[in-house]
């Protein structure tokens, strides 16, 4: 396993769906959706960008430092690791989405497919 993905804390910023759609429509968020290239084609928010959370690490100079990151995965269980990640390599104000891209949908939140 990653070794990244070892610390997985409840010390982990997170916000929820209704806070990511309010950051989206300010444009004060980029949303890194680390689920599979599968997972990701079957639905995804609008805007996410993806990478597999086990290509973060070699994929991690791509990213820009503008605006903090809002990461998602199918529940929220990968976006902890990732996001724990992602500060600890200077992207302040990074949080995982809390319940993931599954909560978006319930919610009735738009998915690109």
């Amino acid at each position: 396993m990653f070794s990244f993905l070892k610390k997985l804390t409840a010390a982990t910023p997170s916000i929820e769906v209704v806070e990511l759609e309010a950051l989206l429509a300010k444009q004060a968020v980029r949303v890194l959706d680390v689920r599979e290239d599968l997972e990701f084609r079957s639905g995804h928010v609008p805007g996410a960008v993806n990478i597999p959370v086990k290509k973060l690490p070699e994929r991690l100079g791509k990213l820009k430092h503008d605006k903090p990151y809002a990461v998602i995965c199918a529940t929220g269980s990968r976006s902890r690791g990732a996001t724990n990640y992602l500060l600890d390599n200077g992207f302040e104000g990074a949080v995982t989405v809390h319940g993931g891209t599954s909560a978006w949908e319930r919610s009735g939140r738009p998915i690109i497919r």
